[in-house]
């Protein structure tokens, strides 16, 4: 399997109980997908004396970690970044895919002058963009309390009006009841007076 971190690279690690963590690259297995790195995955073995001159000891060590869980750092925009290839005087190469610098030694100095000019550009674009993000946000921000104090403006007169309204209703239906009452007790005393 043919693999994109090569021995002497730095890398970071971006997944696992090791995460956040960088170093460099010891050694690469690309049998097994996985890479050796420096001060990662610290696993401790116990040695056993094996003649009477030899002392037991408890040795810490690096074991090698997949392949998947390191991205290479640039050496020029510093972030850690996937791999592009590219074609450098009839070569593959290992390409930066944020800054387009190269991460093989060899190809370095060809690559950097432009790497720091797309880099330089990239700071400057952003600061751009951020400004006419927060101006839109500020505009949203004042549309939305123009609408919120309406709607509440309008919530209040409704229950207002409905206040004012209720209780006349109230007045009208024991009124109501009220009548009702009296003309069935009106009803109970005529019929008595008839019987």
């Amino acid at each position: 399997m043919k693999m994109t971190v090569k021995k002497g690279d730095n890398v970071v690690v971006i997944a696992g109980k090791e995460k956040g963590k960088t170093g460099k690259v010891l050694e690469v297995f690309p049998k097994n997908n996985r890479v050796l790195v420096d001060g990662v995955n610290l696993v401790t073995k116990h040695k056993k004396a094996r003649t009477q001159q030899e002392k037991s000891a408890i040795i810490k060590k690096t074991a090698p970690i997949d392949a998947s869980n390191v991205m290479v750092v640039c050496a020029v925009c510093g972030k850690a970044t996937r791999i592009a290839h590219k074609e450098i005087d009839g070569k593959k190469v290992r390409v930066c895919k944020k800054c387009s610098a190269s991460l093989d030694k060899e190809y370095v100095k060809q690559t950097k002058k432009e790497a720091k000019k797309n880099v330089a550009s990239e700071k400057k674009e952003p600061a751009k963009k951020t400004t006419a993000k927060t101006e839109k946000t500020v505009e949203k921000a004042e549309v939305k309390k123009t609408t919120t104090k309406k709607i509440t403006e309008k919530k209040v007169e409704t229950k207002k009006e409905t206040a004012v309204k209720e209780p006349a209703k109230k007045t009208t239906k024991s009124a109501e009841t009220k009548t009702a009452k009296t003309q069935k007790s009106n009803t109970k005393k005529t019929s008595k007076s008839e019987g």
